[in-house]
């Protein structure tokens, strides 16, 4: 009987936990979802996982031999840039198919007053030099290119709390997890006099309430735009990418890859 085909899973998003899920249990497949560690309290699938980084582009070649994987599934947030460089660049080396599964990201609507820039620096530049009350959602990673608006206030919500905490003069940290619904958006932008919103145009569903209620409000948004990516088959749907997986599966599995 051919062994079943191991697939690398690079995850810690929605569609990595969906993937995993619907993959658990085929015994035609060894899904195998790798986490960053950057989140606290992580969901955890039903399936074998590993927590933490690989030490770079080399390290993640001698998992990939070692553990023998035959496909790996990019499946991290569209802005985890170096991870999804890392696997490129593991993938080309070792000669292993790589696919992404990612969410698309957002597109305006009629009465979406959108900038979209580049990176945190870029948008910390398009505040402007006008105090405003900013709701800053870009993640604990992008928070020091903000120390460069130093007259704005920032309402900062984080899943986990930054480390170091940021330099700002004048902030309120909340600590919180989507799924967001339309109407407590709404109600915290108002009660907080938000000005204007900072986001990643990271895509999905479970934060474009805040989106939606910026336009309702007449809030503008500054977007940043997603990092380009590998220019390798992409998918945003889940039967897609199970599809994908499952043509592979059924395809005479490869000779053993040495050291």
């Amino acid at each position: 009987m051919s062994r079943p085909m191991r697939i690398l899973i690079l995850g810690g998003t929605t569609e990595a936990r969906m993937l995993a899920e619907r993959l658990a249990g085929d015994p035609t497949i060894a899904p195998i979802l790798s986490l960053a560690g950057r989140t606290n309290n992580p969901a955890l699938p039903d399936i074998p996982y590993r927590i933490g980084g690989f030490g770079g582009i080399a390290g993640l070649i001698s998992y990939m031999r070692t553990e023998s994987i035959d496909f790996v599934i990019d499946a991290t947030h569209p802005f985890a840039e170096q991870m999804s460089a890392h696997a490129e660049a593991a993938c080309r080396e070792t000669s292993v198919p790589l696919a992404l599964f990612t969410r698309p990201p957002w597109m305006p609507c009629d009465g979406d007053c959108w900038s979209e820039v580049e990176n945190a620096t870029a948008a910390a530049l398009a505040l402007g030099a006008i105090p405003r009350r900013v709701f800053l959602t870009v993640g604990r990673l992008q928070l020091p290119a903000f120390a460069a608006a130093p007259m704005h206030h920032f309402l900062i919500r984080t899943i986990d709390a930054p480390e170091p905490p940021p330099k700002l003069p004048s902030y309120r940290l909340l600590l919180a997890r989507g799924p967001f619904s339309l109407a407590d958006e709404i109600a915290l932008m108002e009660a907080e006099k938000i000005d204007i919103l900072v986001s990643k145009n990271s895509g999905g569903a479970a934060t474009y309430p805040k989106i939606e209620a910026a336009r309702k409000l007449g809030i503008p948004v500054i977007l940043m735009r997603p990092p380009a990516r590998a220019e390798v088959p992409c998918f945003h749907d889940l039967e897609a990418i199970l599809g994908f997986i499952g043509d592979g599966a059924h395809q005479p599995p490869p000779e053993p890859r040495g050291v």
